[in-house]
């Protein structure tokens, strides 16, 4: 990754600039950078805000399995902007924290439950390129979530996709948002299962 953005971020202006920073100041407690870069285009911005809203209203899968599956979206792809952000969403949200730090190393851990690790599967295998989902691992979560469940974990683990791709490319990485809640470190990803 980069230490800056591959594209400067620019100030944010105007009254829907003003809406943004409102918004993000009560949702981060700041303004993040990232979004300097993404004012560049204020129809992607709010295209992409506008699909986290709707998205957040999806309620047939369990969230903290839709939260394990975007971080381990985010962590095979690279984002760690993504990996801090669902980090600090984990502690404002009262998510498992022992779990959330250890996504990126799921396969080594031990702190999963054999659905919850199916679920972290099907994110990576979700996000390779081509991706390798398999029959058993699919009708193993059909058995376990239903099929109202699973259509929303893999819509989700596509739009995770979408936003960590976005920031990868786009050289946006973390901002800090874990660390300013006081929350230890993740775990470091392990390399073989993303060369998997």
């Amino acid at each position: 990754m980069t230490s800056t953005p591959r594209v400067p971020a620019l100030e944010i202006t105007g009254l829907y600039g003003t809406v943004v920073k409102t918004f993000s100041k009560r949702m981060f407690g700041k303004v993040p950078e990232s979004l300097g870069v993404l004012w560049h285009s204020p129809a992607v911005l709010k295209f992409s805000v506008g699909l986290g809203q709707k998205s957040s209203r999806w309620h047939a899968c369990d969230e903290d399995l839709k939260s394990y599956a975007h971080m381990a979206a985010a962590s095979l792809i690279g984002c760690s902007w993504c990996l801090d952000l669902g980090y600090f969403q984990a502690h404002n949200e009262g998510l498992d924290l022992t779990k959330a730090r250890e996504v990126p190393r799921w396969r080594e851990s031990t702190v999963f439950t054999p659905l919850e690790r199916d679920v972290l599967e099907y994110a990576e295998a979700m996000s390779q390129t081509p991706p390798t989902v398999t029959d058993a691992l699919s009708a193993r979560l059909l058995d376990q979530l239903g099929a109202p469940a699973l259509v929303e974990l893999t819509s989700w683990v596509a739009l995770a996709n979408l936003y960590a791709r976005t920031n990868f490319a786009l050289g946006i990485e973390s901002e800090g948002f874990a660390a300013s809640c006081g929350l230890p470190p993740l775990s470091e990803p392990s390399r073989v299962a993303s060369q998997a």
